[in-house]
């Protein structure tokens, strides 16, 4: 299953104490693929700075550039599709021209994706991705 991952999702997706961390740990255990794009990354990068160690942040972004169930997206098209909050878009485009299954966030801006009938996006939040990672 491929999915974008927005950054407010990945950060609590973290720590092991987390009820999220299943997340991450389906990602460990090859179960999901995560698509990013270089300015995902860098914005992974930013944020993870602001709340962890730099050194938790850095052993993070090198298991994503060096694990194997990634997909490095190039985003030659931009749709903007999210109006209200234009940097949302680069998770947008990376999940369509990356052929994700969805894209997992808890951020509002998002919502218009779910009334689009073209093209087809789903966004799910993190609380429902965790039950789809159960099924």
């Amino acid at each position: 299953m491929k999915i974008v991952l927005d950054t407010n999702c990945l950060v609590v997706c973290l720590p092991v104490t987390s009820p999220y961390y299943c997340l991450w740990k389906a990602f460990r255990d090859m179960r999901i693929t995560i698509c990013y794009t270089t300015d995902i990354l860098n914005e992974y990068n930013e944020v993870l700075m602001r709340f962890y160690h730099q050194s938790f942040a850095n052993d993070i972004i090198n298991e994503l550039l060096l694990s194997t169930n990634v997909i490095k997206t190039n985003n030659y098209y931009k749709w903007s599709l999210i109006a209200t909050d234009p940097d949302d878009n680069k998770f947008v485009d990376c999940a369509l021209n990356a052929g994700a299954d969805y894209i997992v966030t808890n951020d509002r801006h998002f919502n218009v994706l779910k009334s689009l009938g073209f093209p087809p996006i789903k966004v799910v939040n993190i609380e429902t991705f965790k039950d789809i990672l159960t099924l």
